[in-house]
């Protein structure tokens, strides 16, 4: 299936047993695409991370934002929060839009890479870990990395980590996931910047790296 370029477009993604929601976004002229793999109680409709596609957009990557639950499992997790942490669980529905992305014709041929907020950068790394050869990069924003485990020693993909200044514990978790890693790493630190980096000109800086880390590794 073919989709249109230059818009914002709605996507199902489809396995045998599941059906996810996203918002796909195809640049005329793509030179990879970004996967976003949203935090604890988020989902494609993210600001965020909304935000930070279409900073990606305007410098020519492709941009796929999905949801990681159906709207049952939300229910669920609203109500029991047993699937937010669940790293495996999380990793294996990126690892099917991963699967998704490969069977579109206009999209195949592209470099892939994620971009993961909170709980999500975690569960980039362990499907990252799993296929070293595909995915080509990966970004982190306020991400507990801490919770992918053994996956970051395992780690082949370059791994750019942002946290905020003000964001004294994730930082911890972050340095403590870096020394892990040995892998191309880096870490960002975005000063006066708090976890869901709210403050004026946070969100631009958290952009601006990424969109830096991209073009550095998927062109």
């Amino acid at each position: 299936m073919k989709f249109p370029l230059n818009e914002d477009c709605p996507v199902s993604i489809e396995s045998k047993v599941l059906r996810l929601e996203g918002i796909l976004h195809i640049p005329t002229y793509s030179k990879g695409i970004i996967l976003f793999v949203h935090g604890s109680g988020s989902s494609r409709l993210s600001p965020r991370n909304q935000y930070v596609a279409h900073v990606l957009n305007q410098a020519s990557f492709a941009t796929l934002l999905f949801d990681l639950l159906n709207p049952e499992e939300e229910k669920q997790d609203t109500l029991t929060a047993e699937l937010r942490f669940d790293i495996p669980f999380l990793a294996s529905r990126l690892l099917i839009a991963t699967a998704w992305i490969s069977e579109q014709e206009n999209l195949k041929k592209l470099p892939i890479a994620y971009f993961g907020a909170s709980t999500g950068a975690a569960a980039a790394i362990v499907a990252a870990e799993q296929h070293p050869e595909s995915i080509k990069a990966i970004v982190s924003r306020g991400g507990r990395p801490d919770l992918a485990k053994t996956a970051l020693s395992k780690l082949e993909t370059p791994i750019l980590l942002i946290v905020g200044e003000n964001d004294a514990a994730v930082i911890d978790m972050n340095q403590e996931a870096l020394s892990q890693i040995q892998c191309m790493k880096d870490i960002k630190i975005v000063p006066g910047a708090s976890h869901l980096f709210e403050e004026e000109g946070a969100l631009e800086e958290v952009s601006l790296l990424a969109k830096k880390w991209f073009i550095q590794y998927l062109i």
